[in-house]
């Protein structure tokens, strides 16, 4: 194990532990890569005498160690069942907290969801690449040993999150009431679990474009950072999307992802989504006052009071109901105006009886047809349109009757006629002679 200590992890250090995890690797340039807001990872980008790009993380406590190795499991599982690249350690080496892991740099640089173009091109990618996330088999997610939380667990996970961080005194009392009263909708926490990255980010995204000048010439080609994967809810992965970028790319995302998914989205993901975005600021304050950093404490808490200057007060609560307005839908009507007691399908379906008994002038069954098609719009009564109890008038059933059987009469005659025409001239012959006189 090699003894690291904060204040020596240097990227000359820090290439010099990726030599000691990947065997060939020999260093020849190396440079820092910003910690972030978790600042939980020391990180250089390493270039060897190959003119090899390589990317180590070493972790600064060994919470991040466990997550590093969790993440390390997971995307080796992954790296064959997803349509892009994810960062597969290609080694390691033993440090206090855990261990350092170095990867091949990715292809791409950091999509800005900001700047995403609507329509078909680079947010529709963006969807899909998600949707692909999501499609994976849980199975694959249980063998890594990621958590795992069902829509319940979930959302009671929320609350007490939301409760500790309520008790350090940070909280505006309007972020509160707000968060409150969207964690008590049950009807908003109907979803089905999915395998999430986790917290999708700009930075955690890597694009590569056809034309610098373009932005929708951009394909997403790896994505990276997955300490946070588990099972849960699929709208933590849209939370940085619905908030950066603008409403016709999000529309664009969210029309690709729902066409890529192998389950179809719940109707409640994109509040589901601002809803995510706004408590992420709870995990970094929660996480300041554990690590007992009263700077970043500060920094979190101020982003809070300006977050409750912003929000909307009902961008979290379900739309008010659409009222839906019956159609009106045309009813047969008769000489006289008044709308008829029978339905327009009796009278389409009988029409070719008529016809039979109007005899060959066709009358009736002209008469009818104007009847059937001189149409008005008028309300649908139901109980007058599908009258299922009443009775057909004998009158009009035996003239039915009288011609059904007229028909099968006509048709008998006409057969045997078609029969005797088509017997060849020596069966007849033979035929009369053989007939008894």
């Amino acid at each position: 194990m090699v003894t690291v200590s904060p204040e020596s992890r240097s990227p000359a250090f820090l290439a010099a532990l990726a030599s000691a995890a990947v065997p060939g690797l020999e260093p020849v340039s190396a440079r820092a890569v910003h910690p972030g807001r978790t600042a939980e990872f020391d990180s250089a980008i390493v270039i060897d005498d190959q003119d090899r790009s390589w990317f180590i993380r070493c972790p600064r406590t060994p919470a991040a160690g466990a997550r590093l190795e969790s993440a390390a499991a997971l995307v080796a599982l992954l790296a064959r069942r997803l349509p892009f690249q994810v960062p597969v350690p290609k080694g390691f080496v033993a440090v206090p907290d855990g261990r350092a892991a170095v990867y091949p740099l990715l292809p791409g640089r950091p999509l800005a969801f900001a700047g995403l173009p609507s329509g078909p091109g680079l947010a529709a990618e963006l969807g899909r690449t998600i949707a692909a996330i999501h499609n994976v088999d849980r199975g694959v997610y249980e063998e890594a040993g990621v958590p795992s939380y069902d829509a319940d667990a979930y959302r009671t996970r929320r609350l007490a999150d939301l409760d500790r961080a309520a008790a350090t005194g940070h909280v505006p009392t309007a972020l509160l009431s707000r968060w409150e009263s969207a964690l008590d909708d049950v009807t908003l926490w109907r979803f089905a679990p999915a395998p999430v990255h986790g917290g999708l980010t700009r930075s955690q995204v890597l694009a590569v474009f056809d034309s610098d000048d373009d932005a929708g010439s951009g394909h997403v080609r790896a994505v990276v950072g997955w300490e946070d994967a588990r099972v849960a809810d699929p709208a933590e992965d849209f939370a940085a999307v619905v908030t950066t970028a603008s409403p016709g790319a999000v529309e664009s995302v969210l029309e690709a992802y729902a066409n890529s998914r192998i389950e179809r989205p719940d109707p409640h993901l994109r509040r589901r989504a601002l809803l995510a975005s706004e408590l992420g600021l709870l995990g970094e304050l929660l996480a300041a006052v554990t690590l007992g950093v009263p700077d970043r404490v500060r920094a979190v808490a101020d982003r809070l009071t300006q977050l409750s200057r912003q929000v909307e007060p009902d961008d979290l609560k379900a739309p008010a109901p659409v009222a839906v307005t019956p159609k009106e839908v045309p009813v047969p009507r008769d000489r006289t105006g008044a709308a008829p007691a029978t339905s327009a399908a009796a009278d389409l379906g009988s029409l070719e009886d008529t016809a039979a008994m109007a005899g060959p002038g066709g009358s009736a069954a002209t008469d009818q047809l104007a009847l059937v098609t001189d149409q008005d719009t008028v309300a649908m009564d139901p109980r007058t349109m599908f009258d299922a109890t009443e009775e057909i008038p004998p009158e009009q059933l035996q003239a039915v009757r009288q011609a059904h059987a007229a028909r099968e009469t006509s048709r008998d005659e006409t057969d045997r006629a078609s029969e005797d025409a088509a017997e060849p001239e020596e069966l007849k012959t033979g035929a009369s002679k053989a007939r008894p006189r």
